[in-house]
């Protein structure tokens, strides 16, 4: 694996002209720009080329085998190694249960011994997505000394590329949207005019003159209440709003959608976040989430869960040998770790991501938009004390994530008391531990989290009443050993933090919570400098980075998935220039836990450690099963270019017993790299600037941040494991 270096940053070049100098500068520049349209016969003209010890050996070979003796003997490096070695194995694809039979280093020997391998059968079965990756990874082992393969990118350059994205609270942006905004209202207007109902809270009196029903909409735009109420649910409907800005392929894609029941869901604040002029900024990562694609559309209905563990039957394990609760309240993979959804409004969202992972759960209809229906049922509290009691009695169990859905849909009240339950709970277990000696000791509650993606989607729904609900919970839970609470929240795009976000930022900071965030690594928002920017915008503005997760593979997520490669090259190249030493960790998570809010602190902290941003979060990818990784290697490449992938679980962390029955775990990539980079080019990247993603054969889990290590218990716990069953 090789990073490409980059010097002499001028600072009124492109991030282009960089990458473009540099890769002329180490005589790693394609001729042809275009070279990711590449045909077969192209790619066989360039093997001849550049590699004729290779096409020699294939000519001189009297059999496969003979043919990888000979490679190994010339490119003795472990990603060629590895390819050899996984040749001719058949698979198990861990995330669809399909065998897969590698075919890579065969493949490539049948192709270079047809001298026209483009008109024949070959051509039929081999992609040049396949060919070309090959290529590029035999050429990353040309004349490269060892000595600069793991030295990363200066980070001027990185800072640089991030300037192309800019935030949703720069003046000219904001200024956009405020116009969106009152077009928006006018419209609003008009829809609510042919309400006849007097009763209704949010009801336009013909009397009023149109002045008058423009600055009450203008007051009720701030209420999360009606902008729920108001929520875009039809395709033609958000083109209303949008000006009929759509285009016919996006609207029938939508259209499709609705006919297969996806639910639709998009506040009005949202809908004002994008830029219908095409002129003022890019606002692809907010369209990717609200767009449906058409394969998401065309594999509806089919859609498996990803995440092999929220599969659950009453009374048998999961995946990862859980048992848990009947119904489903309670997800589980880890330990130390359960995910609770409450039966509440938290089963829906303030609008649906075309990427969730839980897709699965939309389609089945556990998580929906009815609300009415959502509201706790009068059963309701008599389960909650049956799911409280099952963390009471769990020996490892310590962090609790209130999700769904999105944990603050639920109103205040069903808030309130679960974190009332929750409160008693962990009382109870700690008490209960008094009784017990040192080493049979329950671990206790020491981590309450709220997954919302509220602050982006609905700001305005952090009013005060939640805020004195956190701030109690907080002052009172803090005296238990429950120290570390968090809001985890999930920003994609700079472009998401508005002046409404950051204030709900605040307001949740003051009350002496922690906000992280966990962004989704597509297409769009994998451009280069993107994440930076993302990372930089959050920290100045309170949000500390958790995770940066790859998308799940599945073919609905084909058109935004970005290749595990491009995460590995963003994490080396643009988010190293982050990282903390371990003593600036220690800095950095004292300032977090002992300021409230901490937002000022912080932004000193970087300006006197010279930082641009922090990058406090792990890149990973979800495995089904498993746990999140990045530990893995290239084991192989189908016919059509896409990457097989064999991943070992995160070995910095507690993990099910089950692991260890799951065998080898591989992951076929939805996507080839050559695939990938066409779509950068058709969004406008110069893709010369990626150039270096074909090295990027294997990965390393990177260690947890300090943050986010669970503080050291006064005692020994237990190392029985129960509610679990390993088949």
């Amino acid at each position: 694996m090789r990073i490409l270096r980059i010097t002499n940053l001028n600072e009124k070049q492109s991030c282009s002209d960089i990458f473009n100098r540099n890769l002329v500068k180490k005589k790693y520049y394609i001729m042809n720009t275009l070279f990711i349209y590449w045909t077969l016969k192209d790619l066989k003209k360039r093997f001849t080329a550049d590699f004729p010890q290779i096409c020699q050996a294939a000519k001189e070979s009297v059999s496969v085998k003979q043919f990888k003796e000979k490679i190994t003997e010339l490119f003795p490096y472990d990603t060629v190694l590895q390819l050899i070695r996984y040749d001719g194995e058949t698979i198990t694809d861990f995330s669809t249960g399909k065998e897969v039979n590698i075919r890579t280093v065969s493949l490539l020997y049948s192709f270079l011994r047809n001298e026209n391998s483009c008109n024949n059968a070959t051509a039929d079965t081999v992609k040049t997505d396949l060919i070309a990756d090959l290529y590029f990874i035999f050429r990353s082992f040309r004349n490269v000394p060892e000595k600069i393969r793991h030295k990363p990118v200066p980070e001027a350059n990185v800072v640089q590329c991030a300037k192309r994205w800019v935030s949703g609270l720069n003046p000219d942006v904001r200024q956009t949207r405020e116009a969106n905004r009152q077009r928006i209202i006018h419209k609003l207007i008009r829809r609510l005019e042919r309400r006849h109902s007097v009763n209704s809270p949010y009801y336009l009196s013909p009397s009023l003159s149109f002045e008058e029903k423009q600055r009450l909409v203008n007051e009720w735009w701030y209420s999360h209440r009606f902008q729920l109420r108001m929520a875009i649910k039809h395709p033609d409907e958000l083109n209303f709003y949008l000006d009929n800005t759509l285009s016919d392929e996006t609207m029938n894609v939508l259209h499709d959608a609705k006919k297969k029941d996806i639910p639709f869901f998009v506040t009005p604040y949202y809908a004002s976040l994008l830029d219908i002029s095409g002129n003022s900024f890019d606002d692809r990562v907010l369209r990717s989430y609200i767009l449906y694609t058409k394969e998401l559309v065309e594999t509806f209905g089919e859609i498996k869960a990803w995440e092999k563990e929220d599969e659950v039957e009453a009374g048998k394990a999961n995946a990862a040998g859980w048992i848990l609760p009947e119904g489903h309240n309670i997800h589980r993979r880890y330990p130390e770790v359960a995910i609770f959804i409450p039966d509440s409004a938290g089963r829906a969202c303030g609008g649906l991501c075309a990427s969730c992972q839980r897709m699965y759960d939309f389609q089945s209809r556990r998580l929906n938009f009815n609300f009415k229906e959502l509201l706790p049922k009068e059963s309701w509290p008599v389960k909650l004390k049956k799911l409280m009691t099952y963390f009471e009695e769990d020996t490892q169990l310590r962090d609790i994530l209130i999700t769904g859905g999105d944990a603050l849909m639920s109103r205040n009240t069903t808030l309130h008391n679960l974190f009332d339950a929750i409160y008693k709970t962990a009382l109870q277990k700690r008490k209960a531990n008094e009784s017990r000696p040192d080493g049979e000791k329950y671990a206790e509650i020491q981590r309450i989290r709220l997954g919302t993606r509220l602050p982006v989607y609905l700001p305005m729904r952090i009013d005060d009443e939640l805020i004195s609900i956190l701030k109690e919970f907080r002052e009172k839970a803090s005296k238990i050993g429950i120290t570390q609470l968090i809001v985890q929240t999930h920003y994609q795009t700079p472009l998401e933090m508005t002046k409404e976000s950051a204030e709900a930022i605040k307001r949740i900071l003051s009350a002496g919570w922690i906000v992280t965030n966990q962004s989704v690594f597509n297409v769009a928002s994998s451009r280069r400098g993107h994440t930076v920017a993302l990372r930089r915008t959050l920290i100045n503005n309170g949000v500390v980075p958790y995770y940066t997760f790859s998308v799940k593979g599945f073919r609905e997520n084909y058109a935004v998935y970005a290749p595990v490669a491009r995460s590995m090259q963003e994490r080396a190249e643009e988010k190293v220039y982050g990282t903390l030493s371990a003593e600036e960790q220690d800095e950095f998570v004292t300032i977090l836990r002992n300021h409230i809010p901490y937002t000022k602190e912080i932004n000193n902290f970087l300006l006197k450690k010279k930082h641009p941003f922090t990058a406090t979060d792990r890149s990973v990818l979800n495995l089904p099963g498993t746990g999140k990784s990045m530990t893995f290697h290239l084991a192989g490449i189908t016919e059509e270019g896409k990457r097989i992938l064999r991943f070992d679980h995160d070995s910095t962390r507690k993990h099910s017993p089950a692991i260890e029955n799951f065998g080898k775990i591989y992951i076929t990539e939805n996507k080839s790299i050559l695939a990938y980079l066409k779509q950068l080019h058709e969004l406008g990247e110069d893709i010369k600037a990626y150039h270096s993603i074909w090295e990027y054969t294997e990965g390393l889990t990177e260690p947890k941040f300090k943050l986010y290590e669970y503080p050291d218990l006064p005692f020994q716990i237990t190392k029985t494991i129960n509610h679990i069953e390993i088949r």
